[in-house]
């Protein structure tokens, strides 16, 4: 498929605004640690769901020394209905012994001691350095790879090069916010399976009209 020429990657972007003004992220959060811990449970998972089990779990332990002291057996059971709930307890933990231990409790502001953390991939280092720290980051995840390469944006076969293309084809001071709305777009219309190609607004620029 190919993608999209400058002028169309602008009208999708100019739509995507349009569409989604108050795009942000959509996890419950008071802190770096809260939203690094959010973001690692998020994965194979829904935002709603975590946001569900996060809301009583971090009044349990607010802090990464409160949950590095949680009984892993505890916190298991708090984590089932988000699946994977056995890895993402054991990572946990150790992640926040490490934050407690290392870092005195604070999440470091840096992609690789990010990365080197228990359960912490590139998608949520990139995630954490922008919503919590204020750098321009794509994170992608299953809804902005899907979408980004549906519509045109860019067009790859992996996650490292889709963030890549999109750093690209889309101005630094708008990587953050077009994240969110990609996000968006793909939980609200551009969805994996039934796409609402017909409720889209980018209907008519879209390379891979879905509905026909």
């Amino acid at each position: 498929m190919k993608k999209l020429n400058r002028r169309d990657t602008e009208k999708v972007l100019e739509l995507l605004a349009e569409t989604y003004p108050d795009a942000g992220c959509a996890l419950n959060f008071s802190d770096n640690f809260q939203l690094l811990t959010a973001v690692a449970l998020s994965a194979q998972t829904t935002d709603k769901k975590v946001n569900q089990v996060t809301e009583g779990l971090f009044q349990l332990c607010p802090t990464a020394a409160d949950m590095a002291q949680f009984d892993e057996e505890k916190l298991q059971e708090i984590l089932k209905p988000i699946g994977m709930y056995k890895s993402k307890a054991k990572n946990t933990i150790a992640m926040s012994r490490i934050l407690t231990e290392k870092y005195g409790g604070e999440v470091p502001e840096d992609q690789a001691l990010l990365e080197e953390l228990p359960g912490v991939g590139r998608k949520t280092a990139n995630v954490v350095l922008s919503v919590g720290f204020g750098h321009p980051r794509i994170a992608v995840d299953t809804h902005v790879f899907r979408v980004s390469n549906r519509i045109g944006l860019v067009d790859e076969k992996d996650v490292l090069s889709t963030e890549k293309a999109l750093m690209k084809a889309i101005p630094e001071d708008q990587w953050t916010v077009n994240h969110h709305r990609l996000i968006w777009h793909g939980r609200m219309l551009c969805t994996a399976r039934k796409p609402q190609c017909g409720e889209c607004p980018l209907l008519g620029i879209c390379l891979q009209k879905m509905d026909k």
